[in-house]
C-alpha cells in the first residue's frame, strides 16, 4: 500500500506498554507484515493475544487439478457459466495457474456469517463484477460495489457480507506483494501527476469495530494448496487500534482515468497493478485515437514473452466478435493474435468506446485447470478464419 493509515487508539511509541482502562492489563501487540521485516507492515493492538487456538481440524486440498500443463492455443471460457454456490470458500475456482499467481472465479450466494477466511500464501486482488457489500477485517470495514478491485494483503483474516445472492468475482492470488506500477510513483511512494489514479481514489478501512467476544471462531486458512480449519477462542476482530502501510483497500475501475493519444496506445498505458511475474490492466470507457488516419482497433501483436488473459466486464468490444459479459480469452505467448475479422475496418471513424475489461498478463506460461475446461468455448482458435477472412 503506498501510504500510511491508522484507526482506533494506539500508544505514542511502538513496542511500549499499552494498558487497558479498568484492570490495567496490557493490550496484545502484533506486527503483521510481509517479506520478513523488510516489506510493508502494520502494528495492531488486540484485546487478547491472537494466538489462542482451541482446536484445529484436518486440512483438505483445494489444489487446482490441471487439465493442460502446456498450451499453445488461443482459448476462451464463459465465466458466467460457473455454477453459483452458497459457501464463499467452496465457490473459489482456480482457472489458470503458475508459480507467480492463480487466476480464478467465484460466485458465492451467501455472506460469511459464521466463519472467516485467511490466505496465508498470497495477496488477493478481487474484482467485483456483480454484487456489493462489506469486506470485514480486523483493520476495519471496506464497502465495495460493482467495478471495485479489493486488494487484500496475505495473512488478512476477512469476511464478506454480501448485499444480494447474485455475486460474481474475479480473483487473482499473487505470491508476491501486489503493488501500484513503479513508473507512477516517486521515491517515497506517492503517486505522480501522470498516474491514471491517485490516493484520493482508494477506499481505505473505516468503522473499526472492536469485538470483545470469546467462544468458538472458525477460521479457514489457505496454505500451499490446503485449507486448514482452525477454531480460535477469541473473535479475530478484537482490535482497538492499528497503524501502518499493510491493510486492505478498494479502488474502482471507474476511477481509472484512461491515457489516450493521436494513434493507438500500447497496453501498458492501461496498467493498474503489478506483482512479480505479472501485471493487471484496466480497460475503461475512453476516447479513441484522434489522428485523422488513426485505426482505433489494436494492431496484431505477438506476445512472445507473456500470456494474455482478458476478462470482459461490460460494453461492446470492437476488437472481438460474439463476446459476452464474464467471458475470458487466453492468448498464449508464442503466437500472434489481434482483432477478429472485420474489426479493424469497423473501428475506423469511431470516436469513443464504452468497453470495460480486466487484463492480466502473466510473464510465465499458465497451466489450465479442469474447472476452466468445463467453461471452454469450443474452437475459439478458429474464430479468425470466420466469414470475411481471406479464405
Amino acid at each position: 500500500m503506498p501510504f500510511y493509515h491508522r484507526l482506533g487508539k494506539i500508544p505514542h511509541k511502538r513496542h511500549v506498554q499499552f494498558r487497558k482502562n479498568g484492570n490495567g492489563s496490557l493490550y496484545a501487540e502484533e506486527l503483521v507484515g510481509t517479506q520478513g521485516f523488510a516489506g510493508t507492515s502494520a502494528l495492531v493492538y488486540h484485546l487478547y493475544p491472537p494466538t489462542i487456538v482451541k482446536e484445529k481440524g484436518k486440512p483438505y486440498s483445494v489444489e487446482p487439478k490441471i487439465a493442460i500443463a502446456k498450451n499453445l492455443s488461443a482459448l476462451s471460457f464463459k465465466g458466467f457459466a460457473l455454477p453459483a454456490m452458497d459457501n464463499y470458500i467452496d465457490s473459489r475456482t482456480p482457472l489458470f495457474v503458475n508459480n507467480d499467481l492463480h487466476i480464478g472465479l467465484a460466485a458465492p450466494r451467501e455472506s460469511m456469517t459464521d466463519y472467516f477466511f485467511k490466505n496465508a500464501d498470497a495477496d488477493e486482488v478481487i474484482f467485483v463484477h456483480q454484487g456489493g457489500g462489506l469486506l470485514k477485517t480486523m483493520y476495519g470495514e471496506v464497502p465495495f460495489e460493482y467495478g471495485d478491485y479489493l486488494v487484500i494483503p496475505r495473512g488478512t483474516i476477512y469476511q464478506f457480507e454480501f448485499e444480494t445472492a447474485d455475486n460474481r468475482l474475479l480473483i487473482i492470488e499473487s505470491f508476491s506483494p501486489v503493488r501500484t506500477p513503479r513508473r507512477y510513483r516517486n521515491e517515497v511512494g506517492q503517486l505522480l501527476e501522470h498516474s491514471p489514479f491517485c490516493e484520493r481514489d482508494f477506499k481505505v478501512p473505516q468503522d473499526l469495530l472492536t469485538y470483545d467476544e470469546r467462544g468458538d471462531f472458525p477460521i479457514f486458512i489457505k496454505k500451499q494448496g490446503l485449507i486448514y480449519p482452525y477454531i480460535y477462542g477469541t473473535h479475530p476482530f478484537d482490535v482497538v487500534g492499528w497503524d501502518g502501510f499493510h491493510f486492505p483497500y478498494a479502488i474502482s475501475i471507474f476511477d481509472f482515468e484512461p491515457i489516450t493519444g493521436r494513434v493507438h496506445m500500447p497496453p501498458p498505458i492501461h496498467q493498474q497493478f503489478e506483482g512479480d511475474g505479472f501485471v493487471v490492466c484496466s480497460f475503461v470507457p475512453r476516447l479513441y485515437d484522434y489522428h485523422p488516419d488513426a485505426i482505433p482497433a489494436p494492431y496484431h501483436h505477438s506476445n512472445i514473452d507473456s500470456d494474455e488473459i482478458l476478462y470482459y466486464v461490460d460494453g461492446d468490444f470492437m476488437s472481438r466478435n460474439n463476446i459476452e459479459k464474464g467471458q475470458l480469452t487466453l492468448h498464449p505467448g508464442g503466437i500472434p493474435h489481434g482483432p477478429h475479422p472485420g474489426a479493424i475496418e469497423r473501428s475506423i471513424g469511431k470516436k469513443a468506446t464504452e468497453e470495460m475489461a480486466v487484463m492480466i498478463d502473466p510473464f510465465r506460461p499458465v497451466m489450465i485447470t479442469e474447472a476452466a475446461m468445463e467453461l471452454e468455448v469450443e474452437d475459439y482458435y478458429k474464430s479468425w478464419a470466420a466469414e470475411g477472412a481471406l479464405f
